[in-house]
């Protein structure tokens, strides 16, 4: 089991929110601050399949030998976490592996798995593996198109577009294609029968569920 001391998540991303905001000009924030608020007026927070539901199957890439990992493989030896995430130059998300990277022994002790799922190409993925030592799998959603299953996928707006390029993030690169569509943050559990037993997803992307708090349904 983790340390008590261990920060909660959210903890440590309103650290990164905090420190961001002390560095980056009023009118950048800005911008992020409107995209953020016209992705939750969208109601899209809401579409994701709710707790007892059937899950989507997957059969996606995994990062390191490209090999096809498919859900009912995964769900017969266990349940099922599965994150989402937007890609490897979001530093919300690369926390958040990294704390889901320092539960994963409890994840197995649970009999449960863990993969995380991003739409960044096979290559980007295998990158951030390496970078951030993860070992569960990252699996490349091309085109978003689990995501879109799950009814999380979004289109960038042009504003944010043009403030990640000028901050040197290329999306379209990153994940092979010119899209510009990424996947909300999100955190399901899928039981061995394939039912949804915790959904959670924020189009905040400074916002996510505790790992702590998501193996509760273990």
């Amino acid at each position: 089991m983790p340390s008590s001391a261990t920060p909660r998540l959210q903890d440590q991303l309103d650290t990164i929110t905090a420190q961001t905001r002390g560095l980056v000009q009023p009118e950048r924030l800005a911008i992020t601050d409107t995209a953020v608020q016209e992705l939750l007026a969208t109601g899209i927070e809401s579409r994701i399949p709710s707790v007892g539901t059937q899950a989507p199957e997957f059969a996606l890439p995994d990062a390191i030998n490209g090999k096809t990992v498919r859900s009912s493989d995964l769900l017969a030896v266990g349940p099922l976490v599965v994150n989402f995430f937007r890609g490897r130059w979001d530093p919300y998300c690369m926390t958040e592996l990294e704390a889901w990277q320092k539960l994963y022994p409890t994840v197995r002790e649970r009999g449960a798995l863990l993969v995380a799922i991003s739409p960044q190409s096979q290559r980007q993925n295998d990158f951030t593996v390496q970078q951030h030592n993860l070992t569960f799998p990252i699996l490349s959603d091309a085109g978003t198109r689990l995501a879109e299953q799950f009814g999380i996928t979004y289109a960038v707006p042009e504003p944010m577009q043009r403030h990640y390029r000028s901050i040197l993030v290329n999306i379209p690169f990153i994940n092979g294609d010119e899209s510009w569509q990424l996947p909300l943050p999100a955190t399901l559990v899928i039981s061995q029968a394939g039912k949804i037993l915790f959904s959670e997803a924020h189009a905040d992307h400074r916002v996510r569920p505790d790992p702590m708090d998501v193996l509760g349904v273990l």
